[in-house]
């Protein structure tokens, strides 16, 4: 994914993006730590196996875009918040996500929570 908003984003972040997008699962799931932590649609996903598992069944689920629209970084506390569009083939075919990225201190993914945004378009 090469979009100019990302382009400031840590580097597990602007992995992470293009690589889901790319459905490269694989890679996606080691930019990681082993105990990783990530909440989708109100599930919990802990470790890098469930995380693998989700990143498998989002995938085979729908077909998607994913366009980021604004971002928010704290270096201090190594998190990334990432607003991205979704359109696709799911229920309402247009969301807008928050992707909320925890760094550790290696600069690997340990934490990943995504949610509806709390502004929806009409």
């Amino acid at each position: 994914m090469s979009n100019p908003l990302i382009a400031d984003c840590p580097d597990a972040v602007r992995a992470y993006l293009t690589l889901a997008e790319a459905e490269d699962r694989t890679a996606a799931v080691s930019l990681f730590v082993e105990d990783a932590h990530v909440t989708d649609d109100g599930h919990d996903y802990i470790g890098v196996t469930q995380i693998r598992a989700w990143l498998g069944r989002v995938a085979s689920q729908y077909t998607y875009t994913t366009t980021p629209i604004s971002t928010n970084s704290d270096a201090a506390t190594r998190t990334t918040s990432i607003r991205c569009r979704l359109e696709g083939t799911f229920p309402g075919g247009m969301v807008d996500l928050d992707y909320r990225f925890q760094l550790d201190d290696s600069g690997r993914l340990e934490r990943l929570t995504i949610t509806p945004s709390a502004d929806q378009p009409a």
